[in-house]
């Protein structure tokens, strides 16, 4: 029985590593008005502290897919989170701009290394016709993390202030460590690959897949309401504009997470039954396009916008299909790298619009200042900001328009 089991209590445990690090995340969204009131910022360099979460993460994720490849997975994965604890720890003690900024980075660092770890194990532990399904859980229990981040975490901020409130989250990093500790463990073949390939044919092999390039971006594309509405500036769009209380904003923006953590297993379940991976990624990116044009013109109705946010993190989920479409399209000995330069792709995107979203609210600011010293955006700010994201998931559905039988290529330039 615990052989049979191993395989989930392995995968669902490194699952919880990734829950945490999108609770570092996601946590952005949640004190951005107390940490823009006690640090002194603007919508730019708000955008730009967040930023450096996934700067790191562009930085780390093509050398943590090629050490995923050749170094066991479960030191890796121990060594990432320690670094994300330290990082929340600094981010807790930060006095300004830049410590905030350092502190948050080496947060990003950890994170580079959670997502391709879960997807590493699960390649090495689950067979292909259930890997689509298991990855589709393994983002559901990371979704829980993004939701905790929301309205539990913006409580606990409210109550004993967002320094307190990142010095427990470090706390419960801590203890995950000690738990994963225990719980995860490495195939005999993750830390030792079949076949060593030189790191620059590694990298020209793995980049003249197209699946690996036109698939990254897909993701990126549909990846963008969870990494610039829910974890960033959602309060600021809801408390400001709708004029909902940041408990309420908390709560809204949470349902973007939770609408993913039903809509992931959805679509890898179904597509492992029944096949059409394709497209269904076509049509997840039309509705997330219809869905979030709904949003941008929604009347100021709580029950409304939770509704519709939660509809944009089901049909966004759609992105889950791009992990086991470009592992499965990747040679065993190349799956770290393809996906390593795929999650560059993923994070860089929203490494560039979360700076480039404040810096279009900023240019749109009226010169409005709430009676806490905060800025006081118009509609037409968030509106800028935000009405690329239906353009970019129409582009999404366009680029995974052909077949997915581009791997021969790839396979050919290993096997020389």
């Amino acid at each position: 029985m615990t052989k049979k089991l191993m395989p989930y209590i392995v995968c669902f445990s490194a699952a919880l590593f990734l829950a945490y690090e999108l609770m570092q995340l996601h946590m952005m969204n949640a004190i951005a008005p107390l940490l823009m009131q006690d640090l002194g910022l603007n919508a730019t360099s708000f955008g730009y502290i967040s930023a450096t979460y996934l700067l790191a993460d562009v930085l780390f994720l093509l050398p943590a897919g090629m050490i995923l490849d050749r170094f066991e997975v479960r030191k890796v994965i121990l060594g990432a989170l320690f670094l994300c604890v330290m990082g929340t720890f600094g981010f807790a003690l930060s006095t300004n701009i830049w410590t905030a900024a350092i502190s948050h980075f080496f947060s990003g660092i950890g994170n580079a290394f959670c997502f391709l770890s879960c997807m590493i194990l699960v390649t090495f532990w689950f067979e292909e016709r259930m890997q689509g399904r298991i990855m589709g859980w393994i983002i559901t229990i990371g979704m829980l993390g993004a939701c905790v981040a929301q309205t539990p975490f913006s409580l606990v901020a409210q109550t004993f202030g967002w320094r307190q409130a990142l010095f427990y989250d470090a706390i419960f990093g801590l203890g995950l460590l000690g738990l994963l500790f225990f719980t995860i463990r490495s195939k005999s073949t993750s830390g030792t690959p079949q076949q060593t390939i030189p790191l620059t044919d590694a990298l020209k092999s793995a980049l003249k897949n197209r699946i690996t390039l036109s698939v990254g971006l897909y993701t990126a594309f549909l990846n963008l309401p969870l990494m610039v509405i829910s974890a960033v500036f959602a309060s600021l769009f809801l408390t400001q504009i709708h004029g909902f209380s940041l408990a309420q904003s908390a709560f809204i923006a949470s349902m973007i997470p939770v609408g993913t953590i039903f809509g992931s297993p959805l679509y890898g379940t179904l597509t492992d039954l029944f096949g059409m991976r394709r497209r269904w990624m076509m049509i997840g990116g039309v509705l997330s396009s219809i869905v979030m044009l709904l949003i941008l013109f929604a009347p100021s109705v709580p029950p409304y916008f939770a509704l519709l946010f939660f509809l944009l993190g089901l049909v966004t989920s759609s992105q889950v299909l791009g992990y086991p479409t470009i592992a499965e399209h990747s040679p065993k000995q190349l799956q770290g790298t393809s996906m390593g330069i795929a999650a560059v792709i993923i994070m860089g995107l929203p490494m560039l619009i979360q700076p480039l979203t404040g810096t279009l609210m900023d240019l749109f600011w009226t010169g409005s200042i709430g009676e806490n010293g905060n800025r006081l955006y118009p509609f037409e700010s968030f509106l800028a900001a935000f009405c690329v994201l239906p353009l970019l998931f129409l582009a999404a559905s366009f680029l995974v328009r052909r077949p997915f039988n581009g791997e021969e290529t790839v396979k050919k330039i290993v096997e020389a």
